[in-house]
């Protein structure tokens, strides 16, 4: 019997604020036992793996070797927009797919 993803874990120095970010920008909420050393976000809608954020000491040193790609639902800009209100910033952009990071410098991706 094959597995399957349970969770995705992000290493971070606030998990609340990292939680935070990723449940507004994919339409959910932060669990209510959360604390800023460990939080998570349960899938909104389309289901999918629960986000785990936990607490390191150490900062994050290179490129993310795995990323999320997100696809917008209306126009990429808007979606960029929207993210960047919510603190993410823009890396790259082209015509149909922007480089973003989040509030901790994890890259992500935005298409249509």
């Amino acid at each position: 019997m094959p597995s399957f993803v349970k969770s995705v874990t992000f290493d971070c120095s606030s998990a609340l604020l990292l939680a935070g970010f990723w449940a507004a920008a994919l339409g959910s909420n932060v669990d209510e036992d959360s604390t800023d050393e460990r939080a998570w976000v349960e899938p909104a809608g389309w289901g999918g793996p629960n986000l785990w954020f936990q607490r390191v000491p150490e900062g994050k040193t290179a490129k993310n070797r795995q990323h999320f790609d997100l696809r917008a639902m209306g126009s990429v800009q808007d979606e960029v927009e929207r993210l960047v209100g919510l603190g993410a910033s823009v890396l790259r952009a082209g015509d149909d797919l922007v480089v973003m990071a989040d509030p901790e410098g994890n890259e992500f991706c935005v298409e249509s």
